[in-house]
């Protein structure tokens, strides 16, 4: 990954096509699914991110932009925000490729845990408040919280299926990650999940 001095200076990165065909079954996925937290701070192939960032919440039905995993409503409300060594980048499903968000390396900020900042990659996912209409924000959190675990679980599924290490994340410094990723008062982050190869 090209490293960034400004989100204003870069250029999204355009993935790879995701592979869609092959790989493991999903039962022997299912099988190996685990929470690993010891990664190796070795960076991960683009087309593996891409492969990732596809199954977590990738366009699946072109004809409908639909997703890799349902969401509330039937309406798209969860970002998920790529936190690498040069900068947080927000993933776009609609084009498949990374827009430059935040300069800088935002990675032991995502967490409270020491292996964040080592690891690779730590997905932040963060809830549109404002496209969820007139609800209680008790049930917006709830209903986001709900949205994030699917697509957790698929990153759960894809690290399972490449050999990588994952785990989910509830204990976020909410408050100082938003400030740090810029976000608008109406977003809230629900979660974040680590992911890297497994250190050996």
């Amino acid at each position: 990954m090209p490293g960034f001095a400004s989100a204003e200076a870069v250029r999204p990165i355009s993935l790879p096509p995701p592979r869609t065909e092959g790989g493991v079954s999903l039962r022997a996925a299912l099988q190996k699914r685990r929470s690993i937290r010891e990664f190796s701070d070795r960076p991960l192939p683009l087309a593996l991110l891409s492969d990732l960032l596809w199954a977590a919440y990738g366009i699946n039905r072109p004809e409908s932009g639909d997703r890799t995993a349902p969401c509330w409503r039937h309406q798209v409300v969860i970002d998920i925000y790529v936190a690498l060594p040069d900068g947080a980048w927000l993933y776009a499903p609609k084009e498949h490729e990374l827009q430059p968000h935040v300069a800088g390396d935002l990675r032991a900020a995502t967490g409270m845990q020491d292996f964040v900042g080592q690891a690779p990659l730590n997905l932040v996912y963060v809830a549109q408040g404002d496209q969820m209409g007139k609800i209680a924000e008790e049930e917006r959190r709830l209903w986001a919280n709900v949205d994030t675990g699917f697509i957790a679980q698929n990153v759960y599924l894809l690290a399972a299926a490449e050999g990588l290490a994952t785990v989910f994340r509830a204990s976020v410094p909410r408050q100082q990650l938003a400030a740090s990723l810029k976000l608008s008062g109406e977003q809230f982050i629900t979660a974040a999940q680590t992911v890297g190869y497994p250190r050996s």
